[in-house]
């Protein structure tokens, strides 16, 4: 049976929708192929699979060319697909707008996801194919406009494994540093084929997701693709992105030059107004000595009032004086400098009478330690064992117990003590003040 499916049909050309399409960890693809009265089964090999131009799924009407088969483990016949393409312009933008939809209602093209594009970015990164016009292109025109660090991260832009090439470089730019500060996502025009791994669903997210600004510039004016949709802004051409990149270097420089001259003229402006001011508002002012002149006619009258008004004021005093003077009698002044006399004499008698020298004359000690503290308890002058005792004609060292001092005092430099004279009321080598 496989011999006679395979001599007799040969190579053949099937035009049908995928469905339950499957690729296969090994890298096989699996699907059916069926329109509204019959299907048949369909496998890509893993090498026919990386020559594919566009990601087949499911509802997508394909015409497919290969040789059919048969598969003994189930006793079926197959159809094994050498290659494979979207049936006509119109069943492509058909899937196109079927998946453009979707994910719009995911709300990945919402305008307020756009983010506006750095004014002067310092690194710039973009993806593209590092051979072919585009990647020259923008480097001639960043280099016209404003030179600019570019970093290229290079991929394939067309055929199998380009979506997720073009993924993973978008997905890769903002761990790498340095960190570029606006991406580019750039190709040059081609046929709907050729640009649909732009289309593609993975690439698409990548551009939604992506923290840094991007720019999408695929294909010519005319040509749209869902990353357009996804991007911060599109560019009709890769050339366009570049100069939406970056302002024009020589501009700045000129705007620059004539902001700093606008700036010098209206410092100079201000300045000759201030002027025209100052002049107007000193015109009207009065000249200054008419305006100390009041002032000084004040002072010459206080100066000629100043040397009568103090005339006045002594006759004045003289007068209070002489009302006073009659009253001033020298007997008066003696008897209050003998009241005060008596009253001092009686404070220094008692003062004597309340001296601590005083009992020493009637036979009483005074007992003190080695510092000199009196002591006035037995219980102190036995903890201080080492004593001096004091009496009116001198000193006399001692110690509790039978043992002797331990070391011999210190000897205590006083001044000159006053002996009391009962017959002044004061004590002899002291005076009354």
């Amino acid at each position: 049976m496989k011999r006679a499916v395979e001599s007799g049909f040969g190579r053949v050309r099937v035009r049908g929708e995928i469905s339950g399409f499957k690729r296969h960890p090994s890298g096989h693809c699996y699907f059916t192929l069926k329109d509204d009265a019959a299907c048949i089964d369909a496998v890509i090999w893993r090498s026919g699979a990386g020559t594919l131009a566009f990601r087949p799924e499911d509802g997508a009407e394909v015409i497919a060319t290969g040789k059919m088969t048969t598969y003994p483990g189930r006793s079926k016949y197959q159809i094994v697909v050498e290659r494979m393409e979207l049936a006509g312009e119109g069943a492509l933008m058909a899937l196109l707008d079927k998946r453009r939809r979707a994910l719009a209602a995911e709300g990945l093209f919402d305008a307020d996801r756009k983010r506006r594009l750095p004014f002067l970015p310092r690194v710039i990164g973009v993806v593209t194919s590092p051979t072919g016009a585009v990647i020259r292109d923008i480097l001639h025109r960043l280099e016209a406009r404003c030179p600019t660090h570019v970093i290229v991260w290079p991929v394939a832009v067309q055929g199998e494994g380009a979506a997720a090439r073009i993924a993973a470089a978008i997905r890769g730019f903002p761990d790498i540093a340095p960190r570029p500060d606006l991406l580019i996502v750039a190709r040059g025009g081609g046929s709907i084929e050729d640009l649909w791994p732009f289309n593609e669903e993975e690439v698409v997210r990548a551009a939604a997701d992506c923290p840094i600004p991007l720019i999408s510039a695929v294909g010519h004016e005319t040509d749209t693709t869902l990353i357009d949709h996804a991007a911060d802004l599109r560019a009709p051409t890769p050339t366009a992105a570049a100069e939406l990149a970056v302002p024009v270097r020589a501009e700045l420089l000129a705007a620059l030059d004539d902001l700093a001259a606008r700036k010098r003229r209206c410092l100079r402006r201000r300045a000759e107004l201030a002027r025209e001011r100052l002049a107007l508002t000193t015109c009207r002012l009065p000249a200054p000595a008419a305006l100390l002149a009041s002032r000084e006619q004040r002072f010459d009258e206080i100066g000629d009032r100043l040397p009568r008004a103090l005339l006045a004021r002594t006759h004045k005093g003289e007068a209070a004086m002489n009302l006073v003077a009659p009253r001033l009698r020298v007997d008066l002044l003696g008897q209050k400098v003998q009241r005060l006399s008596e009253r001092l004499a009686a404070s220094w008698k008692m003062a004597g009478l309340v001296h601590p020298e005083r009992p020493l004359s009637r036979g009483f000690v005074r007992v003190t330690d080695r510092s000199g503290r009196t002591l006035i308890h037995a219980a102190d002058a036995k903890e201080a064992r080492d004593l001096r005792l004091r009496f009116a004609d001198g000193e006399v060292e001692a110690s509790t117990g039978d043992a002797p001092p331990r070391a011999p005092f210190a000897r205590v430099e006083r001044k000159p003590r006053a002996s009391y004279v009962p017959q002044l009321g004061l004590f002899d080598g002291e005076e009354s003040h």
